[in-house]
């Protein structure tokens, strides 16, 4: 029989309110409110993606918004560095991911111990045992905190002329530190066991257990799954997680998904998860992060809501479409359009820039009432931006 045969056939329109389900974006405050909010949500997301750019808040800090009304930034702070419930590692970018995850990422670790990092190949002996040695004497520190470095050139744009700063860098890859807090883009660096309070460290995950937590955590937070979505930018994971992925069929856990234009591209979903896709989703708006679960794998987020989403911070200006730092809009089942907002801090408010009409939005007869949806869900999202 062939795989088109067992497959089970999905429209679009389904598959996104599968992935709008797994998301918790259908619900108005499915965590609760508070610190313990902020760590469902990271435990059930399986990590929250951070960057540095600021011309809005933070994307981690509008990604956890989004799934909680009433976030604070103090609760994912008292989340870090009180309760110790998320940590800060590399997934396919830096990120926030549950504490009780860290085993799954102490493989990667020991690796990097025996192998260094390929963005940090210049660090020095000297440098790791200066910054060593002022940790455990004096306490967790920040760059800011070491004033003596003599500083050298960059390896690459995003590195630091700071040698301390690498040798800081290239001892949290290792799991050696950890990032106990952080302000704004101002890291606090600690032993790892002390900020855990370890005796000793726990035991790190075998391949076979953190290919389990790979697509487990896809299946949770994306509801259907491909390969790519499993492993986005983990193409080397691909192989064992597809091995899993058949062992799965076999024994009727998963089901094969033949998703509407994905052409050959393979989906699986669980049962459960497709008995529930024809059930309806609410009419919540969403003003999105570009760095989002559900915008980040561009690709996934084309062929399922039919909104090709453009990252233009690096985009000459003139060949702009949505501009610098355009945020997709999410009304109900449907992305509607990309608004390129900037905080003016000074002035205490919001700037809308350039605001495009896609997908859905485009119908011009459905603007007027789509437009007011939108702009109530901004006003929430101005008091959000400005809130101390």
């Amino acid at each position: 029989m062939s795989r088109a045969d067992k497959s089970i056939s999905l429209t679009k329109a389904g598959a996104r309110r599968i992935w709008l389900r797994a998301q918790r974006l259908d619900t108005r405050a499915p965590f609760g409110d508070g610190a313990p909010a902020t760590a469902a949500a990271v435990e059930h997301l399986g990590y929250v993606q951070i960057d540095t750019i600021n011309v809005i808040e933070r994307c981690h800090h509008h990604i956890l918004w989004n799934r909680i009304p009433d976030y604070r930034r103090a609760d994912l702070r008292q989340a870090q560095s009180v309760d110790r419930s998320v940590f800060e590692y590399w997934t396919h970018a830096l990120s926030y991911v549950p504490a009780k995850d860290l085993r799954f990422f102490i493989p990667a670790m020991k690796r990097h111990r025996r192998e260094g990092h390929k963005w940090l190949s210049s660090v020095k002996p000297a440098d790791l045992r200066k910054v060593m040695r002022l940790i455990r004497q004096n306490g967790a520190l920040t760059i800011r905190d070491i004033e003596d470095d003599v500083l050298v050139d960059k390896e690459h744009l995003w590195a630091s002329r700071k040698p301390s700063k690498r040798a800081l860098q290239l001892l949290f890859y290792e799991g050696v530190l950890t990032i106990s807090e952080r302000n704004g883009m101002l890291k606090t660096y600690e032993l790892t066991a002390r900020h855990f309070g370890w005796d000793k460290p726990p035991r790190g995950a075998s391949a076979a257990e953190t290919t389990a937590y790979l697509l487990d955590r896809a299946l949770r937070a994306q509801g259907l799954v491909s390969l790519d979505s499993i492993c986005h930018l983990d193409a080397p994971s691909k192989p064992e997680v597809r091995r899993l992925i058949e062992a799965r069929v076999r024994r009727n856990e998963l089901v094969p998904v033949a998703l509407e234009g994905a052409g050959k591209q393979e989906y699986w979903a669980r049962p459960e998860t497709l008995a529930s896709a024809g059930e309806a989703t609410s009419d919540l708006v969403h003003i999105l992060s570009p760095f989002d679960p559900l915008i980040i794998q561009r690709k996934r987020t084309h062929l399922i809501f039919d909104y090709e989403h453009r990252f233009e911070a690096y985009v000459p200006k003139e060949q702009r479409r949505f501009g610098y730092f355009a945020l997709p809009v999410l009304a109900g089942c449907d992305v509607v359009a990309a608004l390129d907002l900037k905080t003016d801090r000074k002035n205490r408010k919001l700037l809308v820039q350039k605001w495009s009409w896609v997908g859905a939005g485009a119908a011009r007869g459905a603007r007027k009432e789509l437009k007011r949806r939108i702009e109530e869900e901004l006003h929430r999202f101005e008091r959000f931006q400005l809130a101390e």
